[in-house]
C-alpha cells in the first residue's frame, strides 16, 4: 500500500461561522494525523469577492428585515433535485477559479463543509477522478446537498441518513458522525476539566463564576444578531440564584450596550467573540442561542438544554424544530416566554436530567476523528485499488 498522504482541499463558505468551524475542525484532524497538506477554501469569497459580499450582507440581515424571504427561498428550493436549472446554475459558480486551483494543487480528496457542490460539474468537464466528500453540518437536508458523484456524506442523525437515501443516495455511502466540532469540546476533557471549572472559567469581563448559582449561556451568534437580550438579562438576574454569561460575537454595538447599562451586574459577565466557548459551555446549565448546526452540535456534546430564541425560518428554524421534536431544545419567541421557560427548566432537576438523558441519545462524540478516520480508510481503499489496477496492466 501507498506511503503517500493524500492532499485534501476543503470548501466551505462564511455565511456565518459554522461551516469554517467545522472545516477547521476536520482540518486539526487531519494534521494530528500526520497529513499536512490541507487547504480550506472560501470558494465564494475567492471567485466572486463582490457576489459574496453582497449575499453575506442579504444572509445577516435576513435575521431582521428578510426572514420570511429567506425562509421561503430555503423551503421551496429543499427538493432540488441534480439537474434542475436551479441546481445547476448554484452548483457552476467559482468553478473557473477551482479549475485553477485544482490544476495547481492536484489534490486527492475533496471535502464539502457547504452545499456548493461545484467540483461534480468540473470532474465531468475535465475528466478528472476525484473522491468527494460532504460534510452536512445541519440537523435538516436540503436538495443542494445531494449529487450522485459524491463519495460519501457524513451526517448527524439517522434521521438524516434516512432522508438522504430516500433520494437515491445508497445506505453505504453515508455514514452517521455527528457534526464535527473542535477537540475542546471532546468528552474527555470535559470530564477532566470539571473540577476545575469555577477557578478557569473567568469572562473578559471582570469576575468568576459562582459554583452556588445556576449559569445561563447566552449567545448572541458570531455577529451578535439575537435580540431583546437586554430583556432577558433583566428578567433573569432578578432571580437570586441565576447568573448570565453573554456572548456578544463581533457586535461592539451590542456589547457597549450591555456594558453601559448592566455592566456593574455581580452576576452577569459580558463577552465579546470568544474563543473558549467549550470552557464557558461546560461551565453553563443551559443554553440560549440561534440554531446554528454546529452551535447546536458543540451544545449537545456539552449536555446542555437548548433555548433557540426566535429562529430565522429556513434550516436554522428547522434544526430548531428537529431539536424540539426530540426533547432537548424549547423554540420561544417572546423574551417573556424564553424568561419564564428556563426559570422553569432550572427550578426542576428532575427535568434537568429527563433532557440530559435526551441528549446523551442524539448526541455524536469525536465526530471529526470518526470522519477522518473513514475518509483515510477509503483513501487507502482507492489507492489499494489503482496499485492492483497498475500491476495488472
Amino acid at each position: 500500500m501507498s506511503s503517500r498522504m493524500p492532499k485534501i482541499i476543503i470548501l466551505f463558505a462564511s455565511y456565518g461561522d459554522g461551516h469554517y468551524r467545522a472545516s477547521q475542525a476536520i482540518e486539526a484532524c487531519l494534521q494530528a494525523k500526520g497529513i499536512s497538506e490541507v487547504i480550506l477554501l472560501d470558494l465564494m469569497a475567492k471567485s466572486h469577492p463582490l457576489l459574496n459580499e453582497f449575499t453575506k450582507f442579504v444572509y445577516m440581515h435576513s435575521y431582521k428585515s428578510l426572514s420570511s424571504v429567506y425562509g421561503w427561498l430555503y423551503n421551496s428550493t429543499k427538493e432540488l433535485q441534480p439537474g434542475d436549472p436551479l441546481h445547476s446554475l448554484l452548483h457552476s459558480l467559482g468553478i473557473r477559479k477551482l479549475h485553477q486551483i485544482i490544476e495547481q494543487f492536484e489534490p486527492d480528496i475533496v471535502i464539502h463543509t457547504f452545499p456548493q457542490l461545484t467540483m461534480p460539474r468540473l470532474l465531468k468537464k475535465t475528466g478528472k477522478s476525484i473522491p468527494l466528500i460532504n460534510i452536512i453540518t445541519d440537523f435538516d437536508l436540503h436538495g443542494r446537498w445531494i449529487h450522485p458523484d459524491v463519495d460519501r456524506y457524513y451526517v448527524a442523525t439517522d434521521d438524516l441518513k434516512l432522508q438522504i437515501e430516500s433520494r437515491g443516495i445508497p445506505a453505504e455511502h453515508i455514514q452517521v458522525t455527528g457534526i464535527p466540532i473542535r477537540s475542546s469540546f471532546s468528552e474527555e476533557m470535559q470530564h477532566s476539566s470539571l473540577p476545575d471549572l469555577f477557578d478557569t472559567a473567568h469572562t473578559e469581563d471582570t469576575g468568576y463564576l459562582n459554583s452556588g448559582k445556576r449559569t445561563v449561556l447566552l449567545m448572541a451568534g458570531a455577529y451578535g444578531v439575537m435580540q431583546d437580550i437586554l430583556n432577558i438579562c433583566e428578567r433573569l438576574l432578578r432571580e437570586e440564584n441565576i447568573q448570565v454569561i453573554v456572548v456578544c460575537g463581533r457586535n461592539t454595538g451590542l456589547y457597549n450596550g450591555l456594558r453601559a447599562a448592566m455592566g456593574s451586574h455581580p452576576d452577569l459577565y459580558i463577552n465579546g467573540y470568544v474563543t473558549h466557548v467549550a470552557t464557558l459551555m461546560r461551565a453553563s446549565d443551559c443554553i440560549v442561542t440561534k440554531p446554528g448546526g454546529l452551535t447546536l452540535a458543540e451544545a449537545l456534546e456539552c449536555r446542555l438544554p437548548m433555548f433557540l430564541y426566535r429562529p430565522v425560518p429556513g434550516q436554522e428554524l428547522n434544526n430548531a424544530k428537529y431539536l424540539q421534536e426530540k426533547g432537548i431544545a424549547r423554540i420561544t419567541n417572546s423574551h417573556r416566554q424564553l424568561t419564564e421557560e428556563i426559570l422553569s427548566l432550572l427550578h426542576d432537576e428532575d427535568q434537568l436530567s429527563l433532557v440530559r438523558r435526551k441528549i446523551d441519545e442524539l448526541r455524536k462524540p469525536k465526530a471529526a476523528e470518526l470522519i477522518v478516520d473513514d475518509i483515510l480508510n477509503f483513501w487507502h481503499e482507492i489507492t489499494i485499488r489503482q496499485e492492483e489496477y497498475s500491476v495488472i496492466l
